[in-house]
């Protein structure tokens, strides 16, 4: 043997021990159903902490809702809670791999189990021997020479018949072997497209003044592939932002009118979003989600519109005000404090002193510190909320499979077998479910030949 022969000999026996290993030791065990159902009850489990527990939260909520003292449970803290990942369950490292690795259970099982069944199914061989009946789960005997009539009786009842001289085999419902093929890859389409999701998605959250033109920038969640679905080439104009109040004075709706516009203004898109009614476009949505008040603009005596920010007060959880302070004098030497809680409601002034000085409501004037204060508007801003998760058409795909493999193994798979000897006809034949369903139709086939020969 040369030395150039050795050498790939021991590069084959290299690749080969751990091939061999593989086949032996690691794909029986991650072909194993008690396996397959410990990583499903575990991603079920983990998958409920996520909906119960906040995801995507800033620190300071984690810290106020999951003290360290008292802890909840006894061992939940916002320590805890961030260590392991429980803010983003479904981006975590451990998480991502319990799905890879159910993933790969599941094509174990399918190429050591489901595909070899399907080939076995489409197998077939004829019986010669009237003994090789006994075996069967449903067998019987007639006195009968008439194999052509039980053919056409077969192929009335949708079987595939295949016959060689006096003896028949005949199958129907092969798709329900099928069935668990197409589950298992409508599995692992949606597992796909959850890891895919979580890789690539992200999620924002803005407050923009009506009339404002943003982009997306405040990401509080997202993948560490995320930078493939935030674009730069379009931004988002908000038109105007407004709310309906019932008789009552409540917040009946809030709408938000959005235009996609391209870096030279030009508008792509526009709609009125409302809770419920988002605005998708490019695989990102925007939902409408909250509101605020941004700014409010004055006219003092005959002077230009002045805008002056607004901002929200902490009323300890009594509702919601925002406020601001409007100077009467050029040298800001004097001024006067609005305060607001609504779009349209009336809005209340107060001195330097703290004393109630007047109330108005927009388009209205009143005179404060010697001068004409006018409320010209009240800008409101919109709250959204951005998302984009490319994982769901993948995951929507997988779903319609696994609807249409569920419903294909529903079909049994049931085998006929018929053999013509000596003045006598067997048949016997066998299911994979509905037993009692394929007991009647064989008895009402035999019955019919039966009939025949009376």
């Amino acid at each position: 043997m040369t030395a150039q022969n050795s050498f790939s000999s021991y590069l084959w026996n290299l690749w080969l021990v751990p091939t061999r290993f593989f086949r032996k030791e690691i794909l029986p065990l991650l072909a194993d159903l008690r396996l397959a159902i410990l990583l499903l009850l575990a991603i079920a489990l983990f998958s409920i902490s996520g909906t119960v527990i906040e995801q995507g939260q800033p620190l300071a909520f984690y810290q106020a809702n999951y003290p360290e003292h008292p802890a909840l449970f006894g061992f939940l803290t916002w320590k805890v809670i961030v260590v392991l990942g429980l803010d983003h369950v479904y981006r975590t490292w451990w998480f991502l791999s319990i799905l890879i690795l159910f993933g790969s259970s599941l094509t174990a099982c399918t190429f050591t189990r489901q595909f070899p069944a399907l080939k076995a199914a489409r197998q077939w061989k004829f019986y010669n021997q009237p003994r090789q009946f006994e075996k069967l789960a449903f067998s019987a005997q007639l006195p009968t020479s008439d194999i052509d009539y039980l053919q056409e009786l077969l192929q009335n009842r949708h079987y595939k018949v295949f016959r060689e001289g006096d003896t028949i085999y005949a199958r129907k419902g092969l798709i329900g072997r099928l069935g668990p093929i197409v589950v298992h890859a409508s599995i692992l389409i949606i597992l796909a497209g959850a890891i895919w999701g979580a890789m690539t998605g992200f999620m924002a959250q803005e407050m923009v003044a009506s009339g404002n033109t943003f982009e997306i920038k405040n990401i509080v969640d997202a993948g560490p592939w995320a930078s493939l679905q935030v674009t730069k080439d379009w931004a988002v104009r908000v038109n105007r932002f407004w709310i309906d109040y019932t008789l009552e004075g409540n917040i009946d709706q809030f709408y938000s009118d959005l235009s996609i516009i391209d870096k030279n203004g030009k508008e792509l898109k526009r709609k009125t979003i409302y809770v419920n009614e988002p605005l998708r476009y490019r695989g990102i949505t925007f939902y409408q989600t909250d509101w605020s008040l941004a700014a409010i603009r004055v006219q003092i005596n005959k002077s230009p519109i002045l805008q002056l920010p607004m901002a929200e007060l902490n009323t300890g959880g009594k509702g919601r005000l925002w406020g601001t302070w409007i100077p009467t004098k050029p040298d800001l030497s004097e001024g006067v404090s609005l305060i607001a809680k609504d779009l349209q409601g009336t809005l209340v002034i107060y001195d330097t002193f703290g004393k109630l000085t007047s109330t108005v409501r927009t388009g209205m004037s009143t005179e404060v510190n010697g001068v004409t204060l006018k409320i010209v508007e009240v800008v409101g801003s919109t709250g959204l909320q951005i998302k984009s998760d490319p994982g769901i058409p993948i995951v929507y795909l997988g779903f319609g499979l696994l609807m249409l493999g569920v419903i294909m193994s529903y079909f049994s798979h049931s085998q006929i077998w018929a053999l013509q000897k000596e003045g006598q006809l067997y048949m016997g034949g066998k299911t994979n479910r509905a037993q009692v369903a394929f007991e009647r139709e064989a008895i009402a086939i035999l019955d019919k030949l039966q009939s025949k020969l009376s």
